[in-house]
């Protein structure tokens, strides 16, 4: 004969086994379902991390969310047409408008005499663009620079222009 005890712990770790069972195989179900977030995933390792918001958007992570449900491919400028073609052979759409290099693109410039030295530009860059010490002179490196403005608000002193350039390292 069973001990009244023992009845109650067989159903209770019976129904926890099957509760078990049943969590894990919704778990696998739903994990085949989540193939977007693959695609989002190949689609952002393609994008350039700048974080820039030059498409419109707040980051890359958005930007690929957006561009997996139908967004066009061609709204990253720090990309480019490499990125537009990477873009275009992964996910077999068409390219809307095709980037064309821009010897005049606009770039940032720090007028070197108002500068203060305060770094809230370097901190604002995305791409790593401005270098220089807090207290010194801050300078950007215009082959690295996207012209994505996002300097601009920050300076105190309003020493950062967007030029267009003619060559790199070249003059205004």
């Amino acid at each position: 004969m069973i001990a009244p005890i023992v009845v109650p712990t067989l159903v209770l770790s019976s129904s926890a086994f099957i509760l078990a069972c049943l969590i894990v195989l919704a778990e696998r179900i739903l994990r085949r379902k989540q193939k977007p977030d693959e695609v989002i995933e190949l689609i952002n390792d393609l994008l350039p991390q700048t974080q820039c918001a030059q498409c419109g958007y707040p980051g890359c992570l958005p930007y690929a969310e957006a561009v997996a449900q139908g967004e066009s491919i061609s709204l990253c400028k720090p990309g480019g047409v490499t990125t537009q073609n990477a873009l275009s052979t992964l996910l077999n759409r068409q390219i809307e408008n095709e980037f064309q290099s821009d010897p005049y693109a606009p770039i940032a410039r720090i007028r070197e005499a108002d500068c203060i030295g305060c770094g809230l530009c370097a901190t604002a860059c995305p791409v790593d663009a401005i270098v220089g010490a807090v207290n010194y002179l801050h300078t950007i490196l215009e082959t690295h620079c996207t012209g994505c403005e996002l300097c601009l608000p920050p300076c105190p002193v309003d020493c950062i222009e967007l030029i267009h350039r003619t060559n790199v390292g070249g003059g205004y």
